[in-house]
């Protein structure tokens, strides 16, 4: 690989352990280093690289200074050579057709709720992945313990991504939110903010063993609500993880499916590894209802905006056509369902 500045080799770094799911600590060393050293003037740094005081500035430790030094001397650090040599994922004939086609995201988190890093960060890794667009969706007001963003957050966050589509060149942010699903089916925020959001992904967060009937009822009443686009994880399980595991909410997937493809909702397909959700047997009932599918990583952090080959492994093992995978459209194409 081409060497890189010493602030992209500590990027890239923290991008390819997030992706492996490495311990926040260890990727927030780098990016932390990362910020540090960008703030320093040229000379500087190579002055520090050259006497070996690097490990002086606040948030260098030996791993980074050597990892500086080394892109410095237009090498690339022994530590990024190693991640970039073992970062190969096998995907399916299938699942790599699936994601050729997808020009973005739809499902995103920043540190405005409980994401770790800042909405630029997030837009430069979605732009060096290939994507044309990305939503933003933090979290609504309910979901306290994610810092959910009350109406005014919400507000001033719009004023932000505006700011920011302004300044950035071949990526656009799209303004939305992850909507609690309320346990009446109601939407967690103001009916005036969701008609201004470009996407608006509806999950259940809480109450997630509610008895069948009422989840199911529960769950027709968001999908049916003119601002729903995206029914996110329906099934709320956990696989695996650092949570732990949670079994499937139970609904009438039959129910729910139809109303999706009625309302013209997209059923997510989640591709965390933690929640690749809804299982398979699900998914095969919604392509069979003739739904529309929306392939998203529910990233918390740059790096994970890479885990789509998940799931469009799984959207090609069930037989999702590429056509009913909304965020393969072109962004105006994609506003002009959203907003339909």
């Amino acid at each position: 690989m081409q060497p890189l500045s010493p602030v992209d080799a500590l990027r890239r770094i923290a991008f390819l352990l997030e992706r492996a799911r490495e311990p926040t600590y260890r990727v927030r060393a780098f990016r932390t280093a990362a910020a540090t050293i960008e703030a320093l003037p040229q000379e500087e740094l190579e002055r520090r690289a050259a006497h070996g005081t690097l490990t002086d500035l606040k948030g260098i430790g030996k791993v980074t200074a050597t990892a500086i030094t080394e892109a410095l001397a237009g090498e690339v650090p022994v530590y990024l050579r190693r991640l970039e040599a073992t970062e190969g994922r096998p995907v399916a004939e299938g699942g790599a057709e699936i994601r050729a086609a997808l020009r973005g995201d739809l499902h995103t988190h920043s540190d405005w709720s409980d994401g770790g890093s800042p909405i630029e960060e997030m837009a430069l890794a979605a732009r060096e992945l290939g994507h044309e667009y990305f939503a933003l969706t933090d979290h609504s007001p309910r979901l306290t313990v994610a810092n959910g963003l009350s109406p005014q957050r919400l507000r001033d966050q719009l004023d932000l991504v505006a700011e920011l589509n302004e300044k950035l060149d071949g990526i656009r942010i799209l303004t939305g939110i992850e909507v609690d699903i309320l346990e009446d089916g109601s939407l967690d925020q103001e009916p005036e903010l969701l008609e201004r959001l470009d996407v608006v992904v509806a999950s259940v967060h809480s109450k997630l063993r509610m008895p069948k009937r009422e989840m199911t009822q529960r769950m027709v009443r968001a999908i049916a609500n003119p601002h729903t686009d995206v029914l996110g994880h329906c099934t709320g399980r956990l696989v695996t993880g650092g949570r732990g595991r949670r079994p499937e909410s139970e609904f009438d997937p039959d129910v729910v499916f139809a109303a999706c493809a009625k309302f013209d909702v997209a059923v997510e397909i989640n591709s965390r590894p933690e929640r690749l959700d809804p299982p398979k047997r699900l998914l095969r009932l919604a392509v069979e209802a003739g739904c529309s599918f929306a392939i998203d990583t529910d990233a918390h952090a740059p790096g994970q905006l890479d885990w789509q080959p998940y799931g469009c492994e799984r959207a090609a093992a069930c037989g999702v056509p590429v056509e009913k995978i909304v965020n393969t459209r072109s962004a105006d194409e994609l506003l002009a369902w959203s907003n339909g």
